[in-house]
C-alpha cells in the first residue's frame, strides 16, 4: 500500500508524469541498481582471487601472503572496507556521480583484498557453491521486496538493532574465539541479512517513486546508494553462509 501512496505524491509533483512514464524509469533505476553491484562483486571477486595468487603460490607464503595474513597489517585490510564505506555513505551526496561510482568499485577492490584469505581457508569449490545458494537466496528475497504490497518499512529498526549487536559480538568473539558464539552469530547474520535484502530492495523501489521527480545527478547517486547497500546485503550473507556450506582446505 506504501507504494502506491508514494507514487501518488510523486505523480502530484511531477504533474504531467504518467504512471507508465514513472514504471520505466524505475525499471531503469532498479537495473541500474543491480548493474552497479554485479560489477562490484566481480571487482571484489577479482581482487580476492588475483591478491591469493600473488600470496600463495605452490601451497606457501610468498614475502607478500606473509605481510597480509601474519603481521598487523592484517587487521589493517580487515577494518578498512569499514572506514571506508561510512565515510562514502557520508559524503556520497557531495561528490560527483562519476567521482562516487569511482569510489565505490574502489570499495569493492579493497573489499575483495579484505577477504582474498577465504581462498586459504576453503576449498575453491566450496566457495563457488555457496556463491552459488546466495545468488539464488539473493535474488529470491530481493524479488519479494520489490513484488511485495507489505510495507518492510517496519523491519527496518529491529534490523538496524540487530546488526549493531550482531558487529559488537562479532568483534567480541574475534578475541574470544568461541565455537558456540561463532555458530550463533553466524545463523543470526544469514536472518539479518535475508531480512535487509527485501528491505533494502523494497527501499530502492520506494524511493525512486518518492523522489523520480529529482534530476538525473540525484538520481545516479541514489542508485549508487542502493547497489552499495545490496552488495553488503549479498556479500555479508556470502560470508555467513560460507560459515556452514565451507569446506576447509
Amino acid at each position: 500500500m506504501a507504494e502506491y501512496d508514494t507514487l501518488r505524491r510523486a505523480h502530484g509533483r511531477t504533474g504531467a508524469a504518467t504512471r507508465a512514464d514513472i514504471d520505466v524509469g524505475l525499471r531503469e533505476h532498479m537495473n541500474k541498481v543491480y548493474g552497479l553491484m554485479a560489477t562490484a562483486m566481480l571487482v571484489t571477486a577479482a581482487a580476492a582471487f588475483g591478491l591469493n595468487q600473488l600470496a600463495v603460490q605452490n601451497g606457501t607464503l610468498t614475502e607478500i601472503g606473509r605481510l597480509i595474513y601474519t603481521t598487523p597489517l592484517k587487521w589493517v585490510l580487515m577494518f578498512a572496507p569499514l572506514l571506508v564505506v561510512f565515510a562514502f555513505g557520508a559524503a556520497v551526496y557531495r561528490l560527483s556521480t562519476q567521482a562516487a561510482t569511482a569510489i565505490f568499485y574502489g570499495f569493492a577492490m579493497l573489499m575483495g583484498m579484505s577477504l582474498s584469505w577465504i581462498f586459504l581457508r576453503y576449498t575453491g569449490i566450496s566457495i563457488t557453491t555457496t556463491f552459488v545458494a546466495t545468488a539464488a537466496a539473493f535474488a529470491g528475497l530481493s524479488i519479494y521486496g520489490y513484488t511485495t504490497k507489505r510495507d518492510l518499512s517496519g523491519m527496518g529498526s529491529f534490523l538496524l538493532m540487530g546488526l549493531i549487536g550482531l558487529i559488537v559480538a562479532s568483534i567480541v568473539n574475534i578475541f574470544l574465539q568461541s565455537g558456540a558464539m561463532q555458530f550463533a552469530i553466524s545463523v543470526i547474520g544469514v536472518l539479518i541479512f535475508a531480512g535487509l535484502t527485501a528491505f533494502d530492495t523494497q527501499r530502492i523501489k520506494n524511493t525512486y517513486l518518492e523522489l523520480a521527480n529529482s534530476n538525473a545527478d540525484f538520481l545516479g547517486k541514489a542508485a549508487i546508494m542502493g547497489a552499495l547497500n545490496l552488495y553488503l546485503d549479498f556479500l555479508n550473507m556470502f560470508m555467513f553462509l560460507l560459515q556452514f556450506m565451507g569446506d576447509n582446505r
